[in-house]
């Protein structure tokens, strides 16, 4: 059986910043519901959900305003997992079809209310002949059989399942996935709750969840004189190495634990976990063990400064340094994005980029024609750095439309990472 997933839906009121959080805190999956979209005619919330996905990691499930395949379209390609489809579903089932067949089942998910349906048996195997490949089950705890109907289903449909709970307890949660069986929950309490509490509860009850779990056992590490090991931490998207502190074994397993870094205080003697006081918690995306088994290198999302001067990281007191190249491309490209995008914010007369700008989108697509045609000639003359001028250009003019058109960097090196 694999791992069920557990997916809390985000609080409209901050959905990008629940997203941040869940993200960082163990949920498999997280659930953008604006539920108030189809009710007041709005269509999908596009600039959220791409907001949301530019700073996660993790699946985004999107619902609300989604009527057409044009909206589905858009959806996924705001950067959304899948769709879930309810209303749409019930008024033009054809859609559910054509949405499966453009984008594949597994994209599309359709949500039956049993506070609405009279027979949600039969509603999910014409919901699963029509191609959904996903059933969301709510009950609004207002469906007293909900249990069992959802047993009916998974038995006599055979799609994959997500339930519905409204707890914020661990316990509750566990109970109700082991009584269903169902492939995923979602949490529908809008309080930011701690995920991998709920998922150890789970795992008490011998239900498979994703956390963490050691490959070698902390008595196999090589410890110092005080019987502790070194951590270097490190932010695990840029690499930059943040802090040291130690370890014992109760601190590493509440790390694994939790999923939040816990250290030993040589000098209060006590167990510490990073951001306990401060907020500035670090959340473990990997760990590592060295060759000798005597040093760890974590890497994670460091929220806030990981110093306690303030400072983002500890090591900012320079000893000596030799004048050396540190260029790294993507920074490159990343300044002159932010150099171009700051010249949209703050017009400057004169700048070639606001002239640009304020022709828009048009005179743009002519300079990058230019740019093209340019490219063409000088690898067709085989001159090589000609080449490699104006492929510069090229580059400049493509950042100056992606600035008017609000595509950012993040956005282009995730497409290409998902092509792989």
């Amino acid at each position: 059986m694999n791992n069920v997933k557990v997916i809390p839906c985000l609080d409209l009121n901050d959905p990008v910043g629940m997203a941040k959080y869940y993200n960082d805190a163990g949920a498999d999956e997280v659930a953008f519901f604006d539920s108030k979209a189809t009710k007041e005619g709005r269509e999908a919330d596009i600039s959220t959900i791409r907001d949301i996905c530019k700073n996660i990691d993790i699946p985004l499930l999107a619902c609300g305003g989604i009527k057409t395949i044009d909206d589905v379209k858009r959806v996924l390609y705001a950067g959304a997992s899948k769709v879930c489809i309810k209303s749409a579903a019930l008024n033009n089932p054809a859609l559910v079809t054509e949405a499966a067949d453009s984008f594949g089942s597994g994209r599309i998910i359709v949500t039956i209310d049993l506070t609405e349906c009279d027979d949600p048996v039969a509603y999910a195997k014409k919901l699963k002949s029509l191609g959904a490949g996903e059933l969301l089950l709510l009950h609004n705890n207002e469906v007293p059989d909900y249990v069992n109907i959802v047993k009916e289903i998974r038995e006599l449909v055979g799609l994959p399942v997500i339930v519905s709970s409204y707890s914020t307890e661990g316990s509750e949660v566990a109970s109700l996935l082991d009584e269903t069986e169902a492939e995923s929950v979602s949490l529908y309490n809008l309080s930011r709750m701690d995920i991998m509490q709920i998922k150890q509860e789970c795992r008490k009850e011998n239900i498979p969840v994703t956390v963490f779990e050691s490959t070698i056992s902390f008595d196999e590490f090589k410890l110092n004189s005080d019987g502790l090991i070194p951590c270097i931490v490190q932010e695990y998207k840029t690499g930059e190495v943040l802090m040291l502190a130690y370890m014992n074994k109760e601190s590493f397993n509440r790390t694994i634990e939790t999923g939040k870094m816990c250290y030993f205080s040589r000098s209060r003697q006590e167990l510490w976990t990073k951001g306990e006081t401060s907020g500035h918690f670090q959340y473990v995306k990997s760990l590592d063990l060295d060759c000798d088994k005597d040093t760890i290198l974590a890497r994670v999302s460091q929220i806030g400064a990981a110093c306690h001067t303030g400072s983002h990281n500890c090591f900012f007191t320079n000893l000596v340094k030799k004048q050396y190249d540190d260029t790294n491309p993507l920074k490159v490209f990343e300044d002159e994005y932010e150099y171009i995008e700051d010249k949209q914010k703050n017009p400057e007369r004169g700048s070639y980029v606001n002239y640009l700008l304020d022709k828009g989108t048009d005179k743009i697509l002519k300079k990058l024609g230019e740019a093209v045609t340019e490219v063409l000639v000088a690898a067709k003359n085989s001159d090589t750095e000609e080449t490699k001028y104006e492929i510069s250009d090229l580059l400049y003019h493509l950042m100056v439309l992606m600035v008017e058109q609000g595509i950012t960097w993040d956005d282009i090196t995730k497409e290409l990472s998902d092509r792989r």
